[in-house]
């Protein structure tokens, strides 16, 4: 009769090894995917235009070189500076409206709305007129505010004034409107997000404590729901300093912004200059993004 021998047992009772990746590693492969969608169709976009920017050009086409004099012109210009200006101006007019408007729609929502159903619909209504084209929307703002439109028809006919008013439309007025009405979705989204993210018991707490009703809005609701603010002033403002057929069609040729500069550069095929302004433009608001960033936590929402 054969005999196992110790050593022969402790061979049978191993098994083979499987090979692991670490840890580490299998991060890293992970985000491979990811890091190369980015890469393709972010940072390399932006490469070339950094590169372009430093190209000579005529009327005809453009030339490789390493020049600075397309930063020279644009920051040299004092009509540049304006158009900055402006622009900037839009900007802070158009997140300080729909701040306002923005944080009541969601607050009316998240804590005067009951059930999460009746949120979701009437959140869903907010959404409708987005499902048509920017350009749609905003155009249809002409024939209510021009010079026979909708409401100066209406004053006119009420006497309360004896001719037209002329700024309604064709003015940095039409011009804010319109972005406000196509923006401050952009500006409920997040702000409703944060709210309902805040636990009811904390103003019931705030409440039994005796805070009045402004205490408890300005002490509890206002604070938690700052990051919302955050990424809701983010997405407002990049978008309109990134916009020029607002401006263009609602300021009647007008007004300026910085993104209506860099199309009419691209249209008479000056695209290096127009990459200048690109990367300053972007250069302004990823400084303003970090300034956001520095002041309120997102982090949490994210």
């Amino acid at each position: 009769m054969a005999t196992i021998t110790s050593s022969e047992t402790e061979n049978a009772g191993r098994r083979p090894k499987s090979f692991r990746l670490p840890l580490a590693v299998i991060s890293y492969l992970q985000s491979v995917p990811l890091a190369l969608i980015l890469g393709f169709f972010l940072l390399l976009p932006i490469l070339m235009i950094a590169v372009v920017s430093f190209w000579d050009y005529d009327f005809a086409q453009m030339y490789p070189d390493f020049l600075t004099m397309n930063y020279a012109e644009t920051l040299g210009s004092w009509v540049t500076w304006k158009t900055y200006l402006n622009t900037l101006k839009y900007a802070l007019m158009v997140w300080a409206i729909t701040l306002v408007i923005g944080f009541w729609v969601a607050y009316f929502l998240a804590f005067h709305i009951r059930t999460t159903s009746m949120q979701m619909v009437l959140f869903l209504i907010c959404t409708v007129p987005f499902l048509t084209s920017n350009i749609i929307r905003m155009i249809s703002w002409i024939p209510v505010l021009g010079r026979n439109g909708l409401i100066n028809s209406a004053l006119v006919g009420s006497g309360v004034v004896s001719e037209p008013v002329e700024w309604l439309l064709y003015s940095d007025f039409a011009v804010v409107l319109a972005m406000v009405h196509l923006y401050t979705l952009f500006m409920v989204t997040p702000i409703f997000n944060t709210l309902m993210r805040i636990d009811k018991s904390l103003v019931e707490a705030a409440r039994d404590a005796g805070a009045t009703s402004w205490q408890i809005l300005a002490n509890v609701i206002i604070p938690l729901a700052k990051p919302g603010m955050a990424i809701g002033t983010i997405f407002v403002v990049t978008l309109v300093m990134a916009d020029f057929s607002t401006v263009q069609v609602m300021s009647g040729g007008q007004s300026a912004s910085v993104a209506l500069m860099m199309k009419n550069q691209m249209s008479l095929l000056q695209y290096p200059a127009a990459a200048a302004n690109a990367v300053v433009l972007l250069v302004l608001v990823l400084l303003m993004v970090a300034g956001i960033l520095r002041i309120v936590d997102i982090r949490k929402e994210l």
